[in-house]
């Protein structure tokens, strides 16, 4: 059997339909800064691929060699860097390693003018551990990567001024000082029994009872949703919309901070419902949540246990998803964006490391959480432009991944 790498295991809950979302390849790319204020930055890039055979199973606890290069150009290139490794999967098929740390066949990984982009990152995998290389695969390296600018800072000189933001001071009882993303705005004090809600990160009041979230109606179904994704500052324009993309949240977690793309990172798993903190928590083990011992009671009706959502509404079940994808024009990504719920392809948050892949060697990706428990994962919705596989479709994967939110009205 020839043996694949994929990404995740996708199951389809769809009949007589089986989609896949599975990349060749997995590359997660991350600057390992140093731990002492006077360290050198260490040059590496954190790399992780789950092993599988063509009947989907995974190569456990087996040595396998890799070759990664860095090309510079294009996906044909020319190669600055090239080294070899033979890391050891997992129990769960898992092999990771550092670029940067392996046998350098050619180049320096510590000269590479990062600058002099763009760069692509060619891996070829001999699963039988030697230097047979049967699978490739080629990405671009985009953001992530360029942090190792960060090295140019590590000397400096001139006088340093800091500025802080100015706070407006109150002077009325009832006043609220928040940041917008820009500078500190007032909110005034409202008449008593307004109510405090809280769309997108921004404070604002409304009557008691009242509406207040922003809505969309899909004439089809007759369902109401959120008109944006949990935590995005606006409607989606296109859909790759950064300012729409919104958060990503580990499945039954509240909203508690952690959605934020730019949230810290745990490796302490949680024993209970609440954290106690706003970090995203990784996993490496079976079954790869974010909580252990597990608790299916999560996310399950609008005043169910670390509802993230706005008062008055929910994450939606698998049924109610697969309902909301069938009555679009068309099943896959365009359709997608084309609906009233402008959905948009705001990637993933990986379940090992923390790391935001977007999958743009895939045209981009959608993920979408349900509120359904399926055996030790969760259902989510998928989808992405890729023109071998572009359905949309209900599947199965971890409850430690980050993907996103649309609440819909309960």
């Amino acid at each position: 059997m020839k043996p694949e790498i994929h990404e995740h295991q996708n199951t389809s809950i769809m009949s007589k339909k089986i989609f896949i979302i599975c990349a060749v390849l997995f590359m997660t790319a991350s600057v390992l800064f140093p731990q002492q204020a006077n360290a050198q930055t260490p040059e590496k890039m954190s790399y992780q691929a789950v092993v599988r055979d063509d009947s989907n199973n995974l190569v456990t606890s087996t040595q396998v060699g890799m070759q990664f290069s860095i090309l510079q150009g294009s996906e044909t290139g020319t190669a600055v860097y090239v080294e070899t490794q033979t890391p050891t999967t997992n129990d769960n098929g898992l092999a990771t390693v550092e670029i940067g740390d392996g046998t350098v066949e050619e180049g320096d990984f510590t000269t590479i003018d990062w600058e002099d982009g763009p760069f692509f990152i060619k891996t070829e995998t001999d699963p039988e551990g030697g230097t047979n290389y049967t699978i490739s695969g080629t990405s671009q390296l985009l953001s992530t990567p360029y942090a190792l600018h960060a090295k140019t800072a590590e000397t400096i000189s001139g006088e340093i001024i800091e500025t802080d933001p100015s706070v407006p001071d109150g002077n009325q009882i009832g006043e609220i000082q928040y940041w917008d993303g820009s500078e500190w705005v007032t909110l005034p004090p409202e008449d008593d029994g307004a109510v405090l809600t809280l769309v997108s990160g921004i404070p604002s009041w409304e009557e008691a009872g009242g509406g207040g979230v922003p809505s969309v109606i899909n004439p089809d179904t007759g369902e109401e949703w959120m008109d944006r994704n949990l935590g995005a500052s606006q409607v989606a324009t296109a859909i790759d919309d950064a300012d729409s993309f919104g958060g990503l949240y580990q499945w039954g977690r509240g909203a508690d901070g952690h959605g934020s793309r730019t949230s810290g990172i745990s490796s302490t798993l949680s024993d209970s419902d609440d954290p106690g903190h706003g970090d995203f928590i990784t996993a490496t083990c079976s079954p790869l949540d974010w909580r252990s011992p597990q608790n299916d009671d999560l996310w399950q009706g609008v005043n169910g246990t670390n509802n993230p959502c706005p008062s008055g509404y929910r994450v939606p079940t698998a049924t109610e998803w697969e309902a909301e994808f069938l009555s679009w024009d068309t099943q896959d990504a365009a359709g997608a964006f084309a609906s009233p719920l402008k959905l948009t392809k705001g990637g993933h948050r990986i379940f090992a490391n923390g790391v935001i892949s977007l999958f743009p060697g895939y045209g981009g990706y959608g993920t979408y959480w349900t509120s359904t428990v399926s055996g030790t994962g969760a259902n989510n919705v998928g989808f992405k432009t890729d023109p071998g596989s572009q359905e949309v479709g209900i599947y199965t994967n971890f409850r430690a991944y980050g993907y996103s939110v649309r609440c819909i009205k309960d």
